[in-house]
């Protein structure tokens, strides 16, 4: 996978779509503050489409589509997103669910290497749905976009985790579904690594170099036969 100096040292998922599949609570959230303004709601299909940069760029998708002419009014964005954040904690996984075999990878994983959630999640949104998960005790931190100058594909987040970490940024592992993940690892001069099973797709590798990986427990393996190699030397 590297060499030794930059081998992998600790790892950042991405959360929605990675580690849950949270579409269907993203969807009730964003209906739900879309009906309290009198606005159309739209279908998880839809939503599902939307996912990954974040709620504000969410609402924003969502007046593109459904209300043009009101897409420019800030009184409205900041009462969609206050209802959005509302619900969210209200139910942070109460419709979608932790994907198969992801629990017991992190489970596995959490023994040898460091773990962080790097999302365009807000903070506190994010710690809600991974305590909900119950996988918030895994991870060192949590690095949410709170402010549009963190949000990948920039990679100021998993920057930040490096240093914190006290690792250089070609020690981290980032793991994702969507072509901002792999962009922000590429960026920040990480490793990427794109998983089959989330919103993204396969194309997120053309944002840089990345591993596939197909199952959670793929990822285990991986890791585990970059430890023998390093053991064994050069």
């Amino acid at each position: 996978m590297t060499d030794k100096a930059n081998a992998v040292k600790a790892i950042a998922f991405d959360l929605d779509g990675t580690m849950v599949d949270s579409a269907p609570d993203i969807a009730h959230a964003l209906n739900t503050a879309l009906s309290r303004a009198g606005l159309q709601a739209f279908d998880l299909a839809v939503v599902r489409g939307w996912i990954g940069d974040g709620p504000d760029v969410l609402i924003a998708r969502a007046l593109a589509a459904g209300a043009p002419h009101k897409n420019e009014s800030p009184a409205l964005r900041a009462a969609l997103r206050r209802d959005f954040d509302a619900a969210t904690l209200a139910a942070p996984l109460e419709h979608g669910a932790v994907y198969p075999e992801i629990a017991d990878t992190l489970q596995a994983l959490h023994r040898t290497w460091p773990m962080v959630v790097v999302t365009n999640k807000p903070t506190a949104l994010a710690r809600a749905v991974v305590q909900a998960a119950g996988l918030l005790t895994l991870f060192k931190r949590v690095y949410g976009a709170d402010r549009a100058e963190l949000r990948k594909p920039l990679p100021a987040m998993l920057l930040q985790a490096a240093h914190d970490l006290g690792l250089k940024p070609q020690q981290m592992l980032m793991v994702g579904d969507s072509a901002a993940d792999i962009h922000s690892a590429t960026a920040a001069g990480a490793t990427g690594a794109w998983v089959s099973w989330g919103y993204g797709h396969i194309q997120a590798c053309n944002f840089g170099p990345c591993l596939q990986i197909q199952r959670p427990q793929q990822l285990t393996a991986m890791l585990q036969a970059e430890i023998l190699r390093r053991q064994q030397g050069p």
